[in-house]
């Protein structure tokens, strides 16, 4: 790190997380890349590009692929939100339905800057009216992306020594963003250096999870930010102005967004009830097997010991009977006590062997059903 910007080493890692699903949404001006980089995380050629300036993605898009460890990554790739000229209302209609794309909201925004292409008025423009199109909280959920590695890998220069050549408006943007930047190479044909850059921005997205505390931003947080913005702007233009009715607009998001976060709890109590229940079932299903284990034991000891004790009557009244006979059939009797003696022995290890499975299954049971329900069973 120099001068407080960022350089990821090659094994950098971020936060650990468990959520098994990543939406990520990808925004910048047309030519700088945004769907080579949705591609080069995709490990595939989804989306289609374009070398020149005409866009090639005229509405958001999402495509999936699966990630080494598990998860799954969403990546919605948009217009190009930047070029103004296509009109406020339909930047406004394409965030709308880029949020809408990711269902439970985005774990993170990728703004794709080029090292090719100086920054544009439309860029510098977007970049000082973030908040106003998305509010104060955007910027917790967005990383810089850098396209264009392989120019700084020819010339061999790092990242951070490039950053301090940027403009100052986007280096501050990125001090804005806690220096969350990272560079892409989208031209390598180097299936291990792709994935490299993938686990790094993997990183990055699970750092911006850790910071917003595993909430995505959904469509409530950008419809509260647009209804700020105009209760702002209206008191700005007439001060005089009643604002009863953005006011109630305001109190009608809040109870929608508690609303939602009631659901998502409740729906996490429900899941979490329906595993103990499913645990409580199996360790009385467990419980049962187990007496009824100890009792088909119970009754095969007793038959062996009447089969044995059955013998030995027999025995003796052979003795009783004639010498020559008991000298004959001792022996088989002897031979036959001695089977039954080992196949006593072998229903007594078996039983124990099941005994000591069956009691390792009950406990293991019991400490996932204790873990999950928080009490102590006896």
């Amino acid at each position: 790190m120099e001068d407080g910007l960022m350089d990821l080493p090659e094994n950098w890692e971020g936060a650990p997380l468990s959520y098994k699903a990543i939406f990520l949404a990808i925004v910048g001006r047309t030519g700088n890349g945004k769907s080579s980089v949705a591609n080069t995380i995709l490990g595939k050629p989804t989306f289609y590009f374009s070398h020149g300036i005409d866009p090639i993605t005229c509405a958001s898009e999402m495509r999936s692929t699966i990630l080494k460890d598990g998860r799954r990554v969403h990546v919605i790739d948009t217009p190009g939100l930047y070029d103004f000229s296509t009109g406020s209302e339909f930047v406004g209609r394409e965030i709308l339905k880029c949020i809408d794309l990711a269902r439970g909201g985005l774990h993170a925004v990728l703004m794709v800057f080029s090292i090719k292409n100086r920054i544009s008025s439309d860029e510098e423009f977007a970049i000082q009216n973030l908040k106003t199109f998305f509010g104060d909280k955007i910027i917790d959920y967005v990383s810089v992306v850098l396209t264009g590695g392989d120019i700084l890998e020819m010339r061999e220069i790092t990242l951070s020594e490039y950053i301090k050549r940027l403009p100052e408006l986007l280096k501050n943007f990125i001090l804005l963003c806690q220096k969350r930047v990272i560079i892409f190479d989208n031209m390598t044909k180097n299936e291990a250096k792709r994935e490299r850059q993938v686990r790094q921005l993997i990183s990055l997205i699970d750092d911006v999870v850790a910071i917003n505390g595993g909430k995505p931003f959904t469509r409530q947080i950008y419809e509260r930010a647009l209804c700020q913005q105009q209760i702002k702007k209206q008191n700005k233009d007439n001060p005089e102005c009643s604002t009863k009715g953005l006011a109630k607009r305001k109190e009608k998001l809040d109870i929608s967004y508690d609303d939602e976060s009631k659901g998502i709890s409740e729906m996490v109590h429900c899941d979490l009830y329906g595993k103990i229940e499913k645990l409580q079932k199996n360790f009385s299903q467990e419980k049962t097997s187990r007496l009824k284990l100890d009792e088909n034991t119970k009754t095969s000891i007793q038959e062996l010991q009447n089969a044995i004790e059955k013998l030995r009557l027999e025995a003796k009244e052979i003795v009783e009977t004639s010498e020559t006979a008991r000298l004959i059939s001792i022996q088989e009797l002897q031979n036959a006590i001695e089977k039954l003696r080992l196949e006593a022995k072998e229903i007594a290890e078996t039983v124990e062997s099941a005994r000591l499975l069956s009691d390792k299954k009950i406990r293991e049971l019991k400490a996932e059903l204790e873990s999950n329900c928080g009490c102590v069973i006896l």
